[in-house]
């Protein structure tokens, strides 16, 4: 080979490699913006990051990424009113869910002159519906300190079961039975019925029949069939607590929830 096309081969050499390593400088930054910032940028455990996603602004004016395109959030629409429902149960179930009232949380409607019980979870959606046992009187209110007397003192007219906006307490009866406090002062609780109790008074027959007169016959608790407190009260108010709305008898709805029918500073009659 002539020494002018030995110094051709030799440029042409060096030409090749400045642009490899033209091409090797040109793409590094674009790598290393990829790469996480931090060591603790790219470890991330799932609570941090579903905290992270709710920290970012819904209007934030970024662009989106070109390579994750998020997708909008649909709004969830409110559920449909259930056709069960009775008529004051559907005035309430609106109002609460018009004021976000149960907060999120599960919640139960005791229609106490309908002698039945609705539990709903947190949007709203009804998740079932049951006959119940109430207390044997007509009132909505307790007897001032009827919570710490003996159960043979407390007089017949005095067994009510309360009206009100209570919050569902998961806890234990005195046979360490899981029950739901609607009342703990006044020793009100939600719990399944108990056929052993009491025999002569027949409440597995009572809750059995048609008729709503003979679901008056506890002390104030709530008496609900074992297998539907197993499969809705246990999982929902048993567990992590909720409300629990039982409707008045003796007054107005609006008289027992002004907050809700938008008479704030009035009290229950």
């Amino acid at each position: 080979m002539s020494t002018a096309a030995s110094r051709r081969s030799l440029l042409a050499g060096t030409v090749f490699g400045l642009a490899v390593l033209g091409a090797v400088v040109t793409f590094a930054p674009d790598d290393e913006a990829a790469a996480p910032s931090s060591p603790q940028a790219s470890v991330q455990t799932p609570s941090e990051a579903l905290s992270e996603a709710a920290s970012v602004p819904q209007n934030s004016a970024a662009a989106p990424s070109a390579t994750a395109p998020q997708a909008s959030a649909a709004p969830v629409a409110p559920p449909s009113r259930p056709p069960s429902l009775t008529p004051a149960v559907a005035t309430l179930w609106e109002r609460v869910l018009a004021h976000a009232d149960h907060q999120q949380h599960p919640f139960v409607i005791l229609d106490k002159k309908a002698a039945k019980v609705f539990v709903f979870d947190g949007q709203g959606a009804l998740q079932g519906e049951s006959l119940v046992l109430l207390g044997h009187a007509i009132g909505d209110d307790s007897v001032p300190g009827i919570g710490n007397r003996p159960i043979a003192d407390i007089r017949p007219f005095e067994r009510t079961t309360p009206a009100g906006r209570f919050a569902a307490e998961p806890g234990l009866n005195h046979e360490r039975e899981d029950i739901v406090w609607i009342d703990y002062d006044a020793a009100v609780s939600m719990h399944r019925l108990r056929a052993s109790a009491a025999p002569a008074e027949r409440r597995p027959q009572r809750l059995a029949s048609k008729s709503v007169e003979d679901n008056r016959i506890s002390y104030g608790c709530v008496n609900v069939p074992p297998p539907f407190y197993d499969a809705h009260i246990r999982p929902t108010l048993g567990e992590g607590g909720g409300v629990i709305y039982v409707l008045p008898e003796t007054r107005s709805l609006e008289q027992q929830f002004p907050k809700l029918f938008g008479r704030e500073g009035t009290s229950p009659a």
